[in-house]
Parts: C-alpha cells; structure tokens; sequence
C-alpha cells in the first residue's frame, strides 16, 4: 500500500507539473494584441467608414440608423499578426420578424457581418414582445446561430432588453434589443475590410421607424502569435 500511495503522489506531482507547463505554453502563445480601431462614435468620426451616419440614441452617439442598408470601414497598415478579433454593440430596433413563415410579407429580417468578403454572421432578429399564453405564436429567429435551419425565441442570445425602441411606430412598441459581438478569425492582410449588412422587409412608407439597426462601441484589435 505504501508503494501505491507513493506512486500515486508521484503521479499528482507529475500531472500538476503538465498542466502548469501547458499553461504556461498557451500565455507564451500571444505575443501582442494591439487595438488597431477603436470608435464610440460620441466624437461623429465617420472617416475610414463608407456609408457612415452617426445619430444619438438612448442617450449616446451610435453608427447609423440603418434599414436595408449596409456600411463599410477600412483599417489599413495592420502591424504582422495572426488573428483578429472584431467587437461591437449591435442594436436592434423596433419591429423585426425574424424567420418569419410569411416570408416576403413580414420577413425574413437578415443581418449580416462579412470580413474581407467572407461571410462570419448571416442571420435574423426577432424583436417582437411575445406572451405565453395558449396559441401565442412568437416569431423564432436564426441568432445566434446563422439563418435558416436555427430557430430561437425572440431576443435569445440578447444583452439586454429593456432598451426604449427608436421610433415605436403605433402598434409595433417592440423597444430595442442590444447584443454584444465578438468574433475572431485568421487574418494575416495588412488591410481588414469589415461590412454589416441589412436586409429586411418593410411594410410603411417610413422603413428607418419600422425596424432599423446600429452599432456602437466599435473595437478591432490583431493578435500575433
């Protein structure tokens, strides 16, 4: 029994010394993270930004607000890397029908985050205040998982709720619903190309006051390894 208990301990020590050792190897693995863009927008700087808009919501500056719209930001002169990692506050406002069965009637209200040209987020929000009750239908939408085959109760994923909507048409008193995005990918380009994209369909001559989206707190950093 002696000589168990020895090489069990013996055994322990070993382990800890592996999973210290492995630790240690992963803190070595990021040599830099060097933030490359940062926007709160409160200052109104569009530059490097096609299609840029700022407006005040809630009580700060944000980037657009944008309908069926897209816009674009350049950050060029990257320092080497591996990666990047892209982060923002994305709100939705109003009255979006997520993956709506009467497709091209109410929806599908699609959101996208594209990087270079390749696609990392294309999905739908529901921004609808649904009851519980017997026969209650809930508009489901994609995020966040990609659009089509996902299906998630209105606002899953969402940050927070409780925000006042942008217009709030008459009948559709939906408020606002932020989420927080973060997404990193490979990149090596010394130039990033970040697109967001909306595609969604209206049904009154006002579509920014129907449904609409915007961002803040805009944040690009590479990382090298």
């Amino acid at each position: 029994m002696k000589h168990i208990s020895i090489r069990f301990k013996s055994y322990c020590f070993t382990l800890l010394l592996l999973m210290a050792a492995l630790s240690n190897s992963c803190k070595k693995d990021v040599k830099s993270e060097t933030v490359v863009y940062n926007n709160d927008f409160e200052s109104g700087d569009v530059k490097s930004i096609t299609n840029g808009t700022i407006n005040s919501f809630s009580g700060t500056h944000v980037l657009g607000r944008y309908n069926s719209e897209s816009f674009s930001l350049t950050v060029p002169n990257l320092p080497k890397h591996n990666l990047v990692e892209v982060s923002f506050d994305l709100y939705i406002h109003d009255s979006w029908d997520g993956n709506s069965l009467n497709t091209g009637i109410y929806g599908p209200d699609l959101w996208s985050l594209l990087l270079d040209g390749n696609s990392y987020i294309h999905t739908t929000f529901s921004n609808s205040n649904c009851g519980t009750g017997p026969g209650v239908f809930c508009p489901p939408q994609s995020y966040p998982d990609n659009y089509l085959n996902s299906y998630h109760n209105p606002k899953a994923g969402a940050y927070n709720t409780n925000l006042p909507g942008a217009c709030s048409l008459a009948g559709s008193p939906n408020g606002t619903t932020e989420y927080k995005i973060t997404k990193t990918i490979s990149h090596t380009n010394a130039t990033l190309l970040l697109q967001c994209v909306g595609a969604l369909v209206n049904l009154t001559s006002d579509p920014k006051c129907e449904k609409s989206w915007s961002i803040d707190n805009l944040n690009i950093k590479v990382i090298a390894l």
